[in-house]
């Protein structure tokens, strides 16, 4: 990588993480008051779960239009398509009044979410130098990050000012309005960085133009093995991330601490894991990718094993608060960890498709965990903490086995890999 080019990526800076971080701002704000505002619409308890779950659904779902947009549009234009899907969701979600629009909403936004996050994971997996590669990306993640654990703050002040939960959503609005303008109106560092690899005679995306684009299926078929190898135990690293979420304060509730100290245990653990998120890249990129997944999963398990052991002893809540910290401390070791070895193992002539695959196995192993994990927890919230430890004692196992010790040279799709 040339000076001038180092220069650039620093001058771009702003435009590459800007949006990501105002539309991860926006969607922290919004998050806790869903359910909130499903409840004044009528909704009981079960149907404001249901909608408050078409998130992470939306997410989910919309990883496979957003291979496609992001493939043939470009970054920039999926987006801004992004942008303005969930603008309309957080138009609605601020103004509608039924809970089916409600949950159209939702849905919108958790799919502008898939779009807004593989266009930059595509963009850095080809523009990013490898050396600088995971720290980039945990910088990414840290954006996200950043916009979880400050959203719910803005919200909080916006409903003061307001005294309407609705209110978080003009917040989320006005963010959205924000990343918007810098996508549309500020210098595009796709094209930047493409005329400054062909040093000012125009740009041209990795790969053969006149070539038909691989779909997500076919990608998927072409990298199945690494897919069911590497891939399963990324999903598994995702579905202990939101094990957390949802652990940590059905057992806070569940040995009898209120929910201001239930709060204060989940906050002080979401701090953990945000200031420690540049560590993972300096960790990836001096070391090895292994020294970030592994030693961050078998914290986890380590974690939630002892969090199931300490339900009835007399020092519960300290074990509570320190299994927590621990939790928040793995996660933060893992920052950037999926996104960084997605874009190792993507071709990069058209990584997007790949990363379509990819962020979809992942987001369904972050989806369902939390499902079965509640379901135990029904019958044994201990049993249920212990079965989290094990598979992310798994998820330690499979990167140890699969995950290359070093980053893997810069591949094509099999098809056209000479």
């Amino acid at each position: 990588m040339t000076d001038s080019s180092r220069r650039l990526l620093l001058r771009l800076a702003p435009m590459i993480y800007g949006p990501s971080a105002l539309f991860g701002l926006g969607k922290g704000c919004i998050v806790p008051m869903v359910p909130v505002v499903a409840t004044s619409l009528g909704a009981d308890l079960g149907q404001s779960g249901v909608i408050a779950s078409l998130l992470v659904v939306g997410q989910l779902v919309g990883n496979l239009p957003a291979s496609w947009i992001v493939s043939r549009a470009g970054e920039r234009i999926g987006m801004l398509a992004a942008s303005v899907v969930a603008l309309a969701g957080a138009v609605g979600l601020a103004l509608g009044s039924s809970l089916v629009l409600l949950a159209v909403c939702v849905f919108a936004i958790g799919v502008s979410t898939a779009t807004y996050n593989l266009a930059r994971h595509a963009f850095m997996t080809t523009r990013v130098p490898v050396p600088f590669r995971a720290r980039a990306l945990s910088l990414l993640g840290g954006t996200f990050r950043l916009g979880a654990f400050a959203g719910p703050f803005v919200a909080a002040g916006m409903i003061a000012l307001t005294g309407d939960p609705r209110s978080a959503a003009w917040a989320f609005a006005v963010a959205l309005a924000l990343a918007g303008a810098l996508i549309g109106f500020g210098p595009d560092p796709e094209r930047a960085l493409a005329r400054e690899a062909t040093g000012g005679n125009g740009a041209s995306r990795p790969g053969d133009p006149a070539q038909p684009l691989p779909g997500v299926w076919r990608t998927a078929g072409a990298y199945r093995g690494t897919l069911a190898t590497v891939g399963v135990s990324a999903a598994l690293l995702s579905g202990s991330r939101t094990a957390r979420d949802v652990l940590l304060p059905l057992w806070g509730v569940s040995i009898g601490a209120d929910a201001s100290q239930i709060a204060l245990v989940v906050g002080v653990s979401g701090a953990i894991d945000f200031a420690l998120f540049y560590v993972s890249g300096q960790v990836m990129d001096r070391f090895s990718r292994l020294w970030a997944a592994v030693p961050s999963l078998i914290a986890m398990s380590a974690a939630f094993i002892t969090l199931s052991f300490t339900h009835d002893v007399s020092g519960a809540f300290a074990w509570f608060v320190g299994c927590a910290a621990g939790l928040g401390l793995a996660n933060g070791l893992s920052s950037g960890i999926i996104m960084t070895v997605g874009a190792d193992l993507a071709p990069i002539d058209h990584p997007a498709a790949f990363l379509a695959a990819w962020r979809t196995l992942v987001d369904t192993g972050g989806a369902l965990t939390p499902v079965a994990v509640s379901a135990i927890a029904a019958l044994s919230l201990p049993v249920a903490c212990g079965v989290a430890g094990a598979l992310a004692l798994c998820g330690a196992a499979g990167f140890w086995r699969w995950l290359p010790r070093n980053p893997p040279p810069v591949q094509a799709f099999p098809e056209t890999s000479p």
